[in-house]
């Protein structure tokens, strides 16, 4: 199989490699959401969310959707590459007019979130003595991403969401929104996800989070006068390549590539490549050129500190808390998010529809490659009638 042609590269900022806070902002807008006490200790001033939205917002604002990306996403869901959006839509087929977020009935929200590197607050953003933060950058969990998404919402004046969504480390912050906020979700979908990091999935990130580290130019976060090129691309790189692996399934890279060489390259000692090596460089060097080390290992860390269950009694206690109608997916070839990993989420919710398994040899990136799959299953939940339940006022931002 003939790899594909790597894009041209963009100007980039030389030492990061990452279209850093803001500096391009295409269709992204930005709002300051003010200051952030953090679940672990700390505090986060002068906050600023980058965001992007699609339709508008119906007159009494019951049509909002909130779009929660993964790993390595951001606020361009949908749209074409440009000026501040390295690369085209995650989710492409998802939102627009006659798409399962249909903008003509809908108001659909995307936000970059804390600590990225796509216009919102993170360790490339400048800190107040006007030098980026690198590794001042305060720990954060998934708790204080959607406190920070919270008080974009208030910022916004959006009270309630009509359907919260999100995959991956994305379906890891919808399940803490309907969890933290129950009385602004109505709907939840959370599709190829947990309720908490297990040990398989930190082991991974382990490996990926040495390789940034181990890079003599990462500097220990502290790179950003870094002279052009001289960023840690090579530890990016290979944390690419082991993430990706992960997000594949065994059985494509085995009928991709199997043991093809990488077209005229000889791997049997002549010094080239098999194809599925060429294939992960490919990846490598696309994200090297559009995302931040350092929030690499921020929004990973975060990642690593995700659950559910912690400080309210366990993972069943906290899905209990949950009102929102729902919705589950899994993806069956799925390796780092299994089957039963979210078949645990959706036993553990009262209303909650069976789960969804999507049939896809592209293991975990079914979740984004599936796109009619998961349009389906949006639609089905948009049509259900939302959960009645009665639940007690709590303050906008209060976290329970």
């Amino acid at each position: 199989m003939t790899t594909p042609t790597p894009a041209p590269r963009p100007t980039l900022p030389p030492a990061s490699g990452a279209w850093r806070d803001g500096d391009h902002p295409g269709r992204r807008r930005f709002a300051d959401v003010g200051n952030l006490d953090l679940e672990r200790g700390g505090r986060l001033t002068g906050i600023r969310m980058a965001y992007e939205t699609w339709g508008q917002l119906s007159p009494n604002g019951d049509n909002a959707v909130l779009v929660l990306h993964a790993l390595t996403g951001d606020s361009h869901v949908v749209g074409d590459a440009g000026p501040g959006h390295p690369t085209p839509g995650w989710w492409q087929g998802l939102i627009g007019p006659g798409r399962p977020l249909d903008t003509d009935r809908w108001f659909v929200v995307a936000p970059n979130v804390l600590g990225g590197c796509q216009g919102t607050t993170g360790p490339s953003t400048a800190a107040v003595d006007g030098r980026p933060y690198g590794s001042r950058f305060p720990f954060i969990t998934t708790r204080d991403q959607v406190d920070a998404e919270a008080a974009l919402a208030d910022v916004l004046g959006l009270r309630r969401w009509a359907l919260v969504l999100g995959g991956s480390m994305g379906g890891m912050r919808a399940l803490e929104w309907a969890i933290m906020q129950p009385h602004r979700v109505e709907r939840l979908l959370i599709l190829a996800s947990s309720a908490y990091a297990t040990g398989d999935q930190i082991a991974w990130c382990a490996a990926q989070l040495a390789a940034i580290r181990s890079d003599p130019a990462f500097r220990g976060g502290d790179y950003y006068d870094a002279a052009p090129g001289q960023g840690p691309h090579l530890g990016m790189g290979v944390a690419r390549r082991i993430a990706h692996t992960t997000y594949r399934s065994p059985q494509e890279l085995n009928l991709r590539f199997g043991r093809k060489p990488q077209q005229a390259e000889d791997p049997l000692g002549g010094g080239g490549r098999y194809a599925v090596e060429s294939y992960l460089d490919h990846h490598a060097e696309k994200l090297v050129y559009r995302f931040d080390a350092n929030s690499y290992v921020v929004l990973t860390e975060a990642m690593n500190s995700h659950d559910v269950g912690r400080g309210r009694g366990g993972v069943a206690a906290a899905l209990r808390r949950i009102t929102a109608r729902t919705a589950v997916a899994a993806i069956d070839s799925d390796r780092l998010y299994p089957v039963e990993l979210n078949t645990e989420i959706a036993a553990g919710i009262a209303d909650c529809t069976p789960l969804r398994v999507i049939n896809s040899p592209y293991g975990h990136d079914g979740f984004l490659v599936e796109s009619a799959a998961v349009g389906e299953i949006v639609g089905d939940l948009l049509q259900a009638s939302a959960s009645a339940a009665l639940i007690p006022d709590v303050r906008p931002g209060q976290a329970l």
